[in-house]
């Protein structure tokens, strides 16, 4: 006979959402440091981030909050108003932290191999952190999500498209082997959220 926790899931604090804001954008801005180290890329508005502070020479952490800017409105309409502030904030602070971070980490040698996985790994943890309270790093996802909501489309299947067409994209500024460790570096990212992302032992809010 299963057991059940007579004790619902609490909300949690706001302290507890900024500590997992700060960490985990923290987190996630080291592995985007690591694939910019390794001129590497990534799925999602991170990746169209990558490949236009790679064509124009503009800052990253500039490119990657202007390209979310829209996504907002989808947000909205999907997912509410607390998860569309909370996220606004997750890319406002992981726009400040990618630029801040190389002024205080630097690479004399950095395996580009090591750095795929090694930032898909972090970058990983960092938006498992993000998701369990209520927040994420907008972009197509929650335009996945919307399109789920709105037109019955699975939201992984966009998510997967989207990240598909943004990684050949890649071909047009880094060579054919660096999209290849690229997508190696999603599938480390991907591996870390499907194996510890579990609803059904998880309650997060």
């Amino acid at each position: 006979m299963p057991i059940h926790d007579a004790h619902p899931p609490h909300a949690h604090s706001l302290l507890e959402d900024i500590q997992a804001m700060l960490i985990g954008c923290l987190f996630t801005a080291l592995g985007v440091v690591l694939l910019r180290e390794a001129r590497l890329l990534s799925g999602g508005t991170t990746g169209l981030a990558f490949i236009g502070h790679y064509l124009s020479g503009w800052r990253f952490g500039v490119v990657l909050f202007l390209i979310n800017l829209p996504f907002y409105v989808f947000g909205l309409r999907a997912l509410g108003l607390r998860f569309t502030v909370k996220t606004f904030c997750a890319i406002g602070l992981l726009s400040l932290y990618a630029e801040l971070l190389p002024g205080l980490v630097g690479f004399r040698h950095l395996d580009p191999l090591f750095a795929a996985i090694m930032s898909g790994l972090l970058i990983g943890i960092g938006i498992l952190i993000l998701i369990r309270h209520g927040a994420s790093l907008g972009g197509v996802g929650v335009l996945a999500i919307y399109l789920q909501k709105t037109r019955g489309w699975r939201a992984g299947t966009v998510q997967m498209g989207f990240d598909s067409v943004i990684l050949a994209l890649g071909l047009l500024v880094v060579s054919p082997a660096q999209v290849a460790l690229s997508v190696l570096g999603a599938a480390a990212l991907n591996l870390v959220i499907g194996v510890n992302h579990r609803p059904d032992r998880y309650h997060g809010f």
